[in-house]
């Protein structure tokens, strides 16, 4: 998975666990063979299908099982409809059963596409889990697998996952990827941890990893990619000069690149990590002025979707600083336009005299 998906991925936790994903669309051919990155392409192109395209669709794998684009094209479609129709889900598990038999190195198998959820799909996930594990244990050096199988379980068999990371990184020890997507592993486990304690824990094995990877990555726009994630698991870890250096370096990259994708998300959460070391340090003033220039953001493919960040909005709250806050939500409103009227709602509760609960934007 690219870095631009992956980071959408980490952005988006929440979002992840119900099925989010926000990537661009290119439509290909249904029989062309799927390169790197074509994966999520042709699986969005599944949202738009037809019920008479789906069948057209399955028809072509009954006479040919290996085609993989159209596997791909109806596990978009499913991934949609799995909610609507009991048929839908259980049609689904059996193309991500198929793909793990068959083509667990494929990248659509790496994909939330192909993706189960225990709840949700009971027994079939168990199945799936079970097939996976064999496939990494018979194929235990092969790293694209190893990969795929580590995102299939990311969610709901965390240890597992970390598992199938470590042993890629010890097999690619050159490769970023590897110590990028650990990572990104504890990025969510410093995102759900119950105690202070876990999760300054995990925020530094997330910035350990980082690092590690920012060492072995040669692409300037790759690490503008990474630095709001680095620079967010430096400042709970407690590693506050880093933070900033980090903050810094991706505001000053943003000037560079402002008509990339992740502009506004990095002017947007750079600003937001040098407003908290501020509120930290007691200048209350400087981290109110971050937050505005936070909120100033252009806005982004991930800002525009699911939201801003609230956390220096909800610390700000909390010293009484409520006239910055509702400013930073008109502001905000310029870019989420689906959330305005949780915007309206959450000013209401602020001009009360309360602390809304912003939910999920705490960790966007």
């Amino acid at each position: 998975m690219g870095a631009k998906y992956r980071t959408v991925a980490v952005r988006s936790l929440w979002v992840v666990l119900f099925f989010g994903f926000i990537l661009s669309i290119q439509r290909l051919g249904d029989t062309e063979a799927l390169g790197r990155g074509d994966a999520t392409k042709v699986a969005r192109e599944g949202n738009k299908l037809s019920e008479e395209e789906v069948k057209d669709l399955e028809d072509r794998l009954e006479a040919n099982p290996d085609d993989l684009a159209s596997r791909t094209k109806l596990l978009g479609y499913y991934f949609r409809t799995q909610f609507k129709s009991s048929y839908a889900r259980k049609v689904r598990q059996k193309h991500i059963m198929w793909i793990i038999e068959n083509r667990p190195e494929a990248e659509i198998a790496g994909l939330p596409y192909a993706s189960l959820n225990p709840i949700l799909d009971g027994l079939a996930y168990h199945k799936a889990k079970k097939l996976w594990l064999k496939q990494v244990e018979t194929q235990e050096k092969n790293t694209a697998i190893l990969g795929n199988a580590a995102n299939f379980f990311i969610i709901h068999d965390r240890d597992i996952s970390e598992s199938l990371l470590n042993k890629a990184q010890v097999l690619e020890p050159d490769n970023p990827e590897w110590s990028e997507r650990l990572g990104e592993l504890y990025l969510l486990d410093m995102h759900t941890a119950k105690s202070i304690r876990a999760k300054k824990n995990a925020a530094k094995k997330a910035l350990k990893q980082f690092q590690h990877s920012l060492t072995l990555t040669v692409d300037e726009t790759h690490r503008f990619y990474r630095l709001a994630d680095v620079a967010e698991a430096a400042f709970e870890a407690g590693e506050t000069e880093k933070a900033r250096t980090y903050a810094t370096e991706l505001l000053d990259k943003a000037a560079t690149h402002r008509n990339d994708w992740n502009y506004g998300n990095a002017i947007h959460h750079g600003n937001l990590i040098l407003g908290r070391i501020a509120l930290k340090s007691g200048d209350l003033e400087k981290a109110k002025e971050c937050l505005i220039k936070a909120g100033n953001t252009p806005g982004s493919p991930q800002l525009n979707s699911f939201g801003p960040n609230m956390t220096l909005a909800k610390e700000l709250l909390e010293k009484g600083e409520r006239e910055v806050v509702i400013k930073y939500f008109q502001l905000c409103a310029n870019f989420w336009k689906g959330g305005r009227d949780r915007l309206k709602n959450w000013t209401s509760t602020v001009k009360g005299g309360g602390i809304p609960d912003f939910g999920a934007n705490l960790d966007y």
